[in-house]
């Protein structure tokens, strides 16, 4: 790689490219394999602007800490803004990915249509998940398209929801041209578990070993290992520490123990359905609402003042507190159902999908050999799915890519779950590959957490249809 790495972002004027760009700040690793110019791609003008005021004032703040050229972690990246993809894409060694098809204004739609039939409606999880993945992945496979055609040595690091389903299809693109697959997808959930189980046994979670199994927001920490001992049936054996982190809150130390390893949080909307539909619909705003709301007020206000010239204040400052009370409200409807009890303070520094995507940046640029937890094609790490299905596993990474570990056998429970799911996911990439509304239906009735195929047509025609 040469010293001068460029990183693109698609969807440069979301609302969490700043912790991206700070974790670019941050890095004080090899020079040679440190991001030196990174560039924002978005469609919508406005939007770009106001994250690149944000970054303009981290940019300001680094170099005020003494953080710039001749500082511990070098100079900031030069930042470019774009709205034309190819420009975006030409030379460009990483592309991150994490575009949102139809805004929050389709995220909210995505939620409440499956809340009028009774049934989960969530960004990721359930039918609004499915038809999340019905508009986004058109779109994803058309990036890729680009990508594979304008800059056909890149890597694409992928955190477009549904992330599994995405990192399929856009992976699939490659392979059918020949191209090696270098599309890898990644989450915060997994490393987020994993840390906090750690810290609750008093282990150093950077010394721990993490057995991980399952596909984006369903999977389960099966082991975590210190020094070649297990250390989770310990955690599992003592209910304060069990109960004392988010997890272990959100299930609660009988149903733990009863599995026998700590799940994703996602998995909380599958064991926990009914409590959960309960407190979704007596709610009075959805997630994807308040969201809406609170990043409507901030892009229209000071971010977008200073962005453009008008009225004074700290872009960076507005942003900051505008995130934090994101990470003060995610999953509330799962913790209302649970007990209503408030987030821990490490929990709200900002999820950790940055680090995970700097860690493996770092890993490829640079050829440190390390271990992550990713969403890879499985290559049969999972022996009951085929090589090319994506799953979300350890993977150890280095100038080579992303080599997915053998899981050994997975609990019956676990992999019924991914298996049905993987039918999901596959019947929603067909349906956008083909427009053919008997596989987007398909998509929708099989998924676990819809309780009828009459239900899931309801769904399908409110949402819009499908043409086959």
């Amino acid at each position: 790689m040469s010293p001068g790495m460029r990183l693109t972002v698609l969807g440069g004027g979301g609302f969490r490219v700043p912790l991206v760009y700070r974790a670019l700040l941050g890095d004080s690793g090899d020079p040679a394999g440190r991001c030196t110019e990174l560039v924002l791609y978005d469609t919508d003008r406005g939007r770009l602007d106001a994250i690149g005021a944000v970054l303009a004032r981290q940019t300001a703040l680094h170099a005020e800490a003494g953080d710039g050229p001749g500082g511990p972690a070098g100079p900031a990246p030069a930042v470019r803004l774009t709205t034309d993809l190819d420009e975006a894409l030409r030379g460009t060694d990483f592309v991150f990915s994490a575009i949102r098809v139809g805004g929050l204004e389709g995220r909210v739609r995505d939620e409440r249509i499956p809340l009028t039939e009774g049934v989960l409606g969530q960004e990721t999880v359930g039918a609004g998940g499915v038809l999340y993945g019905l508009r986004t992945l058109p779109v994803a496979v058309r990036i890729a398209e680009r990508v594979a055609a304008v800059a056909p040595d890149a890597w694409v690091i992928n955190f477009t929801n549904p992330a599994g389903m995405v990192t399929e299809a856009m992976g699939r693109v490659f392979r059918e041209r020949g191209l090696p697959d270098r599309v890898i997808g990644i989450c915060d959930s997994p490393v987020g578990l994993c840390r906090r189980a750690a810290r609750a046994v008093g282990a150093d979670p950077d010394r721990a070993d993490y057995d991980y199994v399952g596909l984006n927001h369903l999977g389960w920490l099966r082991r975590l290992t210190v020094d070649g001992r297990d250390l989770l049936p310990r955690l599992l054996g003592d209910r304060a520490a069990l109960e004392s982190f988010e997890e272990g809150k959100l299930f609660g130390a009988d149903w733990l123990r009863a599995l026998g390893a700590l799940p994703n949080e996602y998995l909380h909307y599958y064991y926990f359905n009914r409590e959960t539909v309960a407190s979704v619909t007596a709610a009075e705003t959805t997630r994807g609402e308040f969201l809406h709301r609170q990043q409507a007020r901030f892009y229209a206000g000071e971010a977008g003042a200073g962005a453009v010239g008008g009225a004074a204040g700290d872009p960076y400052e507005a942003w900051e507190r505008t995130r934090l009370e994101r990470e003060e409200t995610y999953m509330a409807e799962s913790r209302e159902a649970t007990g209503g009890w408030q987030r821990d303070s490490c929990d709200l520094d900002g999820g950790g999908y940055d680090r995970v995507a700097l860690a493996l940046m770092r890993a490829i640029a640079r050829n440190e050999r390390t271990k992550l937890i990713l969403n890879v094609p499985g290559r049969g790490a999972v022996p009951a799915l085929d090589a090319e299905a994506v799953v979300e596993v350890p993977c150890l990474v280095d100038a080579g890519g992303a080599r997915p570990l053998a899981t050994g056998p997975v609990a019956p429970d676990q992999l019924g779950l991914m298996l049905t799911l993987k039918a999901v996911e596959r019947s929603a990439i067909e349906a956008a590959a083909s427009g053919s509304r008997a596989a987007a239906l398909r998509a929708l009735a099989l998924h676990p957490l819809v309780d009828s195929v009459r239900v899931a047509e309801r769904i399908l025609d409110a949402a819009g249809g499908f043409r086959g």
